[in-house]
């Protein structure tokens, strides 16, 4: 199917034929796609989940206003932003989840017994 006569035939030269220069990728964008993927990682290493977090509510936040920035002419990078966005909240979700999980057994008396139990017996396996 050929486009409407006038209208350019790619979306890259169609932004850049509405405003004369080339297209620009949104720094907000690029910044929430790396800041996601870090929390994420750091996320699931469970011992920087709290790095994980602070990473990823700086990454909703990038992500939005790269959202908001795609809006203006000859500014790209919506889909990055999208990206950005999604491991950031997942990032954030699954932090949130890890905290609830350490709180809940941190304050279930029989879990922290267990574990000092466990840990009591490694250090006597390890004396031996």
């Amino acid at each position: 199917m050929n486009p409407p006569a006038g209208a350019p035939d790619h979306p890259v030269r169609a932004r850049r034929a509405r405003t004369g220069t080339a297209a620009k990728t949104s720094a907000a964008s690029t910044f929430a796609l790396v800041f996601g993927v870090a929390a994420l990682i750091c996320v699931l290493t469970a011992v920087l989940s709290v790095v994980g977090l602070v990473l990823g509510i700086v990454g909703v936040v990038l992500g939005v206003v790269g959202l908001r920035m795609t809006r203006r002419p000859g500014v790209t990078g919506r889909g990055v932003a999208v990206g950005g966005l999604v491991l950031s909240v997942l990032a954030v979700v699954l932090a949130l989840v890890a905290a609830a999980g350490v709180t809940t057994v941190i304050n279930n008396q029989s879990a922290v017994n267990r574990l000092e139990s466990q840990v009591q017996d490694l250090r006597e396996n390890l004396s031996n």
